[in-house]
């Protein structure tokens, strides 16, 4: 048995949660999201509980899968009443981030500033050198994210680059 399968997920007031043919539709305040199920895995609606089963509790694939997409409901519930938000810093002498609109540009050290494209879906917010991403879904603020710390890792001596609030650099080292 799955113990994050099993678990059953509450329905806020304010939200709807809508199941047919293996397609879970969540729409809230917040947005609206959709999310394909796999065909091992069954997903009812009761009394503003979402249930999820599997054919075989047993079975290492079904439990995985029934984990997997409890979990990914549950995250499309979260995202469409309260949302997600990832921080990034920027760290170095003379990096600077400014917001225009929906686009980011970043100078970093380069040749030339770096701009980049929020998805309309998100905010983006600049305070000082720390850039807030906020969004309905937690895929797309996670991978926004991951693709602008890409634009300049934390390099492993001084930690000098994008990396996230909090963290310590590359390698797990010390800011210093």
């Amino acid at each position: 048995m799955s113990r994050i399968g099993k678990k059953l997920i509450t329905v806020p007031e304010g939200v709807e949660v809508k199941i047919s043919d293996n397609l879970v539709t969540v729409k809230g305040p917040k947005g609206e999201l959709t999310q394909k199920i796999h065909s091992l895995v069954k997903v009812e609606l009761q009394n503003k509980e979402v249930i999820f089963t599997v054919k075989d509790p047993e079975d290492k694939t079904n439990k995985s899968l029934w984990g997997l997409y409890n979990r990914l409901v549950n995250n499309m519930i979260v995202g469409v009443t309260k949302g997600f938000e990832k921080k990034l810093e920027v760290i170095g002498v003379g990096f600077k981030v400014a917001l225009q609109g929906q686009k980011l540009i970043l100078n970093l050290g380069f040749s030339h500033p770096v701009e980049y494209l929020i998805p309309p879906e998100m905010t983006a917010s600049v305070e000082k050198n720390t850039i807030t991403l906020k969004g309905y879904d937690k895929y797309l603020v996670g991978e926004t994210a991951a693709r602008i710390r890409r634009i300049k890792k934390p390099e492993p001596y001084k930690g000098k680059g994008i990396r996230y609030l909090g963290s310590k650099g590359k390698k797990g080292q010390k800011n210093r």
